[in-house]
């Protein structure tokens, strides 16, 4: 089998990145193509809030069942293999959305959007931790960069299409044609193998005490991503006390920075290393919040968001980078390890604050999340220096 240390691939590395790059592009692009149009879907099933809540648990379920499987075939066909499956399916999947005449299809079709998403997830990122020996340093947090892009890219084009009364059908049709243009395009450039000592590795392992914490550090920094992205909006609302045509700027804040971060984390973490960055990032999303909590003006919140955005940035693409480089199990496996736990706290964050804020007070939940950013920055003292 070829090595990284090998010229065995035909282009160079800065082509296979923006190759890598546009694969994580596209992946962000559907997937904030399919956020956009959520109302819409409810609207045009006439879904209640909860039956909508009952609809859209098909998409996790899919996304927690396929990491294990995504892992394995991964480690056992290779990530270039799987990333061109499962993105084609991905976009398919996205279009068939549209095409679902009853709810019970589009549960169906949404646990598959949910199940491929997230083994284009894995196999992308095996990828990107490929990359990352062949450039020998940090570069995959700026692919995470791209997909934050394109969920900009994404919800402007839906409000568009909103805005001109266009369809569901009609939207994702273009979204589909675009993406699967751009991907296919990219496929020829990617890597063709993985690690080089990908075959000396078990795909079947528990994982290690490194990898566990790194889990649960995931677990903190996806939890507070999940209530940002679900709850920043609603904060403004009800605690700020904002116009109802301010509130979307919360979100926008936090994105700007959360994007903006994530293409200059790489060379920040390869100056000063993985764990003080990690560390120095649960700091800035406690401070972020805390502004937030004690000084609940508009300006406050929005600076507070802010520099939320900044904390969470880096702390998935190092963690999936640090676990990708682990030498007890496959790479790809490594990274559903960590995927698993990290995506375990997206899930339970948003519904965790709801609990909170319903018992006590929106802005107690949200202190609730600065200890979770608290946690981040502790547990990230006790990493291993690489």
């Amino acid at each position: 089998m070829p090595t990284l240390s090998e010229s065995s691939h035909n282009y160079s590395r800065r082509t296979i990145r923006i190759a890598t790059s546009i694969v994580f592009f596209c992946y962000g692009l559907c997937f904030a193509s399919w956020a956009s149009r959520i109302p819409t879907i409810q609207q045009n099933f006439s879904l209640s809030e909860s039956a909508l809540g009952g609809v859209l648990f098909a998409l996790p379920i899919g996304s927690l069942i396929s990491l294990p499987i995504a892992g394995f075939l991964v480690a056992k066909v290779g990530s270039k293999k799987v990333v061109v499956a499962t993105t084609i399916l991905y976009i398919i999947s996205l279009w068939a959305i549209s095409l679902s005449p009853t709810i019970w299809l589009l549960v169906v079709v949404l646990f598959l959007f949910g199940l491929i998403g997230n083994m284009v997830n894995i196999s992308v990122n095996t990828q990107a931790v490929a990359l990352e020996k062949i450039y020998e340093r940090n570069v995959l947090a700026s692919f995470h960069g791209m997909w934050s892009l394109a969920g900009f890219v994404g919800a402007g084009v839906g409000a568009y299409m909103i805005g001109n009364g266009i369809s569901v059908k009609q939207h994702y049709t273009v979204v589909a044609i675009s993406s699967l243009v751009m991907a296919v395009f990219s496929f020829k450039y990617l890597l063709p193998f993985d690690d080089d000592d990908e075959a000396d590795k078990p795909i079947f392992a528990l994982p290690d005490k490194s990898l566990m914490l790194m889990g649960i550090i995931a677990f903190c920094g996806m939890l507070c991503e999940g209530a940002m992205f679900d709850w920043s909006g609603v904060y403004l609302k009800k605690v700020v006390g904002v116009k109802e045509e301010l509130i979307g700027l919360g979100y926008t804040s936090f994105m700007v920075s959360m994007a903006g971060t994530r293409f200059i984390a790489d060379k920040v973490s390869h100056r000063f290393g993985v764990k003080p960055v990690i560390i120095v990032s649960g700091c800035f999303t406690v401070c972020g919040l805390l502004l937030a909590i004690l000084f609940p003006t508009f300006a406050s919140a929005l600076t507070g968001f802010f520099i939320v955005g900044i904390g969470v940035s880096a702390v998935i693409p190092l963690l999936f980078s640090a676990a990708g480089k682990t030498k007890t199990m496959s790479p790809s496996v490594a990274l559903a390890s960590v995927s698993t736990m990290g995506f375990i706290g997206f899930l339970l964050g948003p519904p965790l604050i709801g609990f909170i804020a319903g018992m006590l007070d929106l802005r107690l939940s949200f202190t609730f999340v600065a200890f979770m950013g608290l946690t981040v920055a502790v547990l990230a003292t006790q990493m291993k220096k690489r």
